[in-house]
């Protein structure tokens, strides 16, 4: 590593001097750690990340998420999104399990937190992403003998991660103004257009590169983004967590889990280990589309998986009920 040119680019992109001396250490630090097995930076494969972080996890968990951090900012120094992909492996919705641990307290008692949590960690961030599903079973299972499956689903509604910042207030104006129908015609077009954009740099989607065949597939389907209405119910599918690998696999079952974002399960679906604990989960991802409903009507939907990855389909479809006199006064 070029320590003074690193330092030169971290500048340029704003980051405070003492951060930099920060992110300098860590990357030399790992530096050293990868010389044990004669092994460099430069030439590693991105998926070796998560040795490290679990290393990071056993000697200094608090240090995990400064050197995800500074891994980002030296990925796009050298221009190697890949590793940015593997961070996003690693970090996606590492927060879940402590909203869900949170949102049992805050509705049902301590107690009834305690008794589904028992004898039990959460996985923290750095820890290898395909262990989780295990443990997701168990509070599932658990959460649902206690509780009831109707509990899970209400807990895991609302979304355990939330989403990004979204223009809500230029999205209702822009719904106003073109109709329901136009509007989710229009989101899709500029959907079709980031993933162009995307094609044309040679960055990332999220945690994915884009190609033609991706986009047309896309572009073929308004279903992707914001979905297409039927009667009083919007229908959405979710891009594939990696849609070209998703593509390229042999194996339904690895398919299958290059369409899921969520760590807390995908690994089930690459280890062939899925079964009903898990598929109630899928109301999470579902809530990360009502979040955004919510706000924008602001009045309360009710979002349900259709069909997913983890029922054995190749699709992640949601249905997003909007009420009749909600939607109503949208319809052109």
């Amino acid at each position: 590593m070029d320590e003074k040119r690193f330092g030169t680019f971290l500048k340029k992109e704003n980051v405070d001097d003492k951060v930099i001396e920060t992110y300098l250490r860590i990357i030399k630090q790992y530096s050293e750690f990868l010389k044990r097995d004669d092994k460099a930076f430069d030439t590693i494969s991105p998926n070796e990340l998560v040795n490290y972080t679990e290393y990071l996890v056993s000697t200094d968990k608090n240090s995990v998420l400064d050197f995800l951090r500074a891994i980002i900012h030296y990925a796009n120094y050298i221009k190697n999104y890949d590793f940015i992909t593997e961070v996003i492996n690693i970090s996606e919705s590492y927060n879940a399990m402590d909203t869900l641990y949170s949102r049992i307290e805050e509705v049902h008692g301590q107690n009834t937190r305690d008794e589904i949590f028992r004898n039990l960690s959460i996985p923290p961030l750095g820890v290898d992403p395909e262990k989780k599903p295990e443990f997701t079973k168990i509070i599932i299972r658990r959460t649902e003998e206690i509780l009831s499956e109707k509990d899970v689903i209400d807990l895991l509604s609302p979304c355990l991660h939330g989403r990004p910042p979204d223009d809500i207030s230029g999205d209702k104006k822009k719904l106003n103004k073109l109709g329901i129908d136009e509007f989710l015609k229009s989101k899709h077009e500029d959907l079709v257009c980031r993933l162009q954009n995307h094609r044309k740099e040679g960055t990332l989607e999220f945690a994915q590169y884009i190609d033609d065949q991706v986009i047309e597939i896309i572009r073929n389907d308004q279903m992707y983004g914001h979905g297409i209405r039927e009667g009083n119910i919007i229908y959405v599918k979710k891009i594939p967590y990696q849609f070209r690998k998703s593509l390229d696999a042999q194996e339904e079952n690895l398919k299958q889990f290059y369409i899921c974002y969520c760590p807390w399960v995908r690994g089930a679906m690459k280890e062939k280990i899925v079964d009903e604990s898990l598929r109630n989960f899928c109301y999470c991802s579902a809530g990360w589309y009502k979040l955004y409903w919510d706000k924008i009507f602001g009045h309360p939907i009710k979002a349900e998986p259709v069909r997913t990855a983890l029922d054995g389909a190749l699709e992640c479809r949601i249905a997003l009920h909007i009420p009749e006199e909600i939607l109503t006064p949208y319809i052109k």
